[in-house]
């Protein structure tokens, strides 16, 4: 690991490349580059018959040089600092201030990279390399280069968690009132935490810490450090919007209740062809139809069949009236004693 000091005076630890990756890179790079001049060879040579041959020289020359400068100038330009070794390894060139690789950068690499690895076979970028920290050959020290490795292994486990003595605390909180801003900023920053010098850890963790304890409430306990601030308040956020999403999932649909119970209908009787329905008798016993009185013939029941019209009816004696239980029964009338000669009455 290395620091690197960026433009905006931040401290940047990076991973440098390694030797052996490094040196990959570059037999790809080279592999490319004599399959182009031996193609470009033979292209040439079928034109040398029809050619002068200082030109086909002069042209052979430039070929080479394109391939042996134009590669890896071209390549390192339009990818930002990526050659196709170095594509492949995980490698890149970058400038002393993390920045990225600029036209001129990338030609003092390639002019320099034709003096060590083509005419003096890397002896000098082999020597350089291991005296310098950055692992820098010349071509890095002339053009204040430096390649780093951007195949780091990241700790996928690593994740914001509640610091245990601030988890009361932590559950009192207000966060309603805290931006989505703020919360990403103070996420970035605990993401890099590791990567920055310690120095740069406090300075942007107290700048960040108090731009994010102005909307939140109440205030940390004393002794605190800004990255353990940070942290308990965005695992606050993060385990609040859990559960209020567990519950949105996990809560059941209420059932439509009806706003009113319709009232019983009455059975519906059929109006056509129904049978008579007798009358209602009155609660009690019947009454017994009154008696004839005398002279009036007796009434005739219901169906009976009628007298005959051949001969005329004459009526019966009439019938004493029948006692009911509305009228008393009639008492007996007493009869004259029976007189004898003497006008006495008999011994009863």
């Amino acid at each position: 690991m290395s620091e690197v000091v960026t433009g905006d005076a931040v401290v940047v630890e990076v991973r440098v490349a390694q030797m052996l990756s490094r040196a990959a890179a570059l037999l790809i790079d080279m592999i490319v580059q004599i399959v182009l001049m031996v193609g470009t060879y033979f292209l040439l040579l079928g034109f040398s018959v029809i050619s002068d041959p200082a030109l086909f020289a002069a042209v052979n020359i430039i070929m080479v040089v394109t391939v042996m400068v134009g590669y890896p100038v071209i390549f390192e330009t339009l990818t930002r600092g990526r050659s196709l070794g170095k594509l492949a390894m995980g490698l890149r060139v970058v400038g002393d201030d993390g920045g990225p690789e600029r036209f001129r950068q990338a030609l003092m690499r390639g002019l320099a990279g034709v003096l060590e690895f083509w005419l003096l076979y890397g002896a000098p970028a082999l020597i350089t390399s291991l005296i310098s920290q950055k692992g820098k050959r010349l071509g890095d020290l002339f053009a204040g280069t430096i390649v780093i490795s951007e195949r780091v292994p990241r700790d996928n486990t690593q994740m914001i968690v509640m610091p245990p003595p601030l988890a009361a605390w932590a559950a009192t909180l207000e966060l309603s009132q805290l931006p989505d801003g703020v919360a990403t900023a103070a996420r970035q920053y605990l993401a890099r935490w590791h990567d920055l010098a310690p120095a740069v850890q406090h300075e942007m963790g107290v700048r960040i810490a108090t731009q994010m304890a102005s909307y939140v409430t109440p205030a940390a306990p004393n002794g605190v450090p800004p990255h353990a601030y940070l942290s308990a308040v965005l695992a606050e956020r993060r385990r609040r919007e859990e559960v209020r999403l567990a519950r949105r999932t996990q809560q059941p649909a209420a059932p439509m209740q009806p706003t009113h119970s319709p009232a019983p209908q009455p059975p519906m009787q059929p109006t056509h062809g129904a049978a008579p329905q007798p009358p209602m008798q009155p609660y009690g016993p019947a009454a017994r139809p009154p008696a004839p009185w005398p002279g009036q013939p007796a009434p005739q029941g219901y169906g009976a069949a009628p007298p005959p019209t051949g001969r005329p009816v004459h009526p019966g004696p009439p019938m004493p009236p029948q006692p009911g239980p509305s009228m008393p029964p009639p008492r007996p009338t007493p009869e004259p004693p029976a007189t004898t000669p003497g006008g006495f009455a008999p011994p009863a």
